[in-house]
């Protein structure tokens, strides 16, 4: 009887195992799932303090903005073309529209060559030639935006002036928004391949096997098949694109000109909304209204960049329904 006893005692229900080794399993165990909750509440924390981040930073541009908006109508300051802060003029008009049309040029001329080169890439550039291009890409996304605003004072801001102006049959000094259009055109292109290429490259094999098998071409593949199924990821780099074309500061605050006037052409001088900003800001500190008025600007920067990423979020989310594999 005692031995029995002794015996079930030390198995506790598997012969052989010692009562240590269920204990440091369950120990094991535990300790495990203590990790996790812990992982879950820190990750849970991570979200929950950007989300108060986001809307520490609105409030205080809220605050920062009412004194401009209790003097002015913001509708007033929209479609106003006049912004003298002596005067008390702040017409936003021209920064609007320089900004529009530096974001337009800059992702009509970028926007082809990333998709056309993100395929070459993805799909024809093989072994030592994809390597090479590959890497020029990242090169270029490396650079620092400053170095292309002065390679484009010394290179692209003569060409502007002396060659594709007068070819036009347009005037310009070389400053202007084509010039800045130009150049961040150049800034955004490589992110935008890069982005693009690993859309594609993520897609299966079976989907270009089964293209070729019934008898499709190589582009035929390309265009109707994987372009559709990479499509949400291709137009996620033309968000980021956008979003960088958007917010760019250095290169037009050096290239476009600072001209607070609506440009009668895109050879013209102009302000885009965060060139506003950067070259007032530091002299008219002094005068609160004004200082109001240039905060009023950057909310409205960011909530159009807000209403703009969660259109597009919802853009991308039937995309994907759309043109799931």
């Amino acid at each position: 009887m005692s031995s029995t006893t002794d015996h079930g005692a030390g198995t506790n229900g598997n012969p052989g195992t010692p009562p240590s080794t269920d204990d440091a399993r369950s120990d094991r165990l535990e300790w495990r799932l203590t990790i996790e909750r812990l992982s879950s509440y820190w990750l849970l924390g991570a979200g929950l303090f950007a989300i108060a981040l986001f809307g520490l930073i609105v409030l205080t541009l809220v605050q920062q903005s009412i004194p401009i908006v209790s003097e002015h109508s913001l509708l007033e300051m929209v479609t106003s073309s006049n912004w003298d802060p002596a005067q008390e003029e702040f017409g936003f008009l021209p920064a609007i529209v320089g900004t529009i049309y530096v974001t337009v040029l800059s992702m009509a001329m970028g926007t082809p060559i990333a998709i056309l080169a993100a395929i070459y890439i993805a799909e024809y550039a093989e072994g030592r030639t994809k390597m090479i291009v590959s890497s020029f890409i990242d090169v270029l996304a490396a650079i620092p935006s400053v170095i292309f605003g002065l390679v484009g004072l010394i290179v692209v801001v003569p060409f502007v002036g002396d060659y594709l102006a007068p070819a036009l049959g347009a005037h310009s000094i070389g400053l202007g928004i084509v010039t800045v259009s130009l150049v961040m055109a150049i800034i955004v292109t490589p992110f935008m391949i890069s982005l693009s290429v690993e859309s594609l490259e993520a897609l299966p094999d079976e989907l270009r096997e089964s293209s070729l098998g019934v008898g499709a071409t190589k582009w035929e593949t390309i265009r109707s098949v994987l372009l559709r199924a990479a499509g949400p990821g291709i137009f996620s780099a033309i968000l980021l694109g956008f979003g960088r074309v958007f917010g760019a500061t250095i290169v037009p605050a050096m290239l476009i000109g600072g001209q607070t006037a609506i440009p009668d052409s895109p050879f013209d001088a102009g302000e885009t909304l965060p060139t506003l900003i950067v070259n007032d800001f530091g002299e008219l500190m002094s005068l609160p209204l004004t200082q109001s008025a240039l905060i009023l600007v950057g909310l409205m920067l960011l909530v159009i960049v807000w209403l703009f990423n969660f259109g597009a979020m919802l853009v991308r989310r039937r995309l994907k329904r759309r043109w799931q594999y």
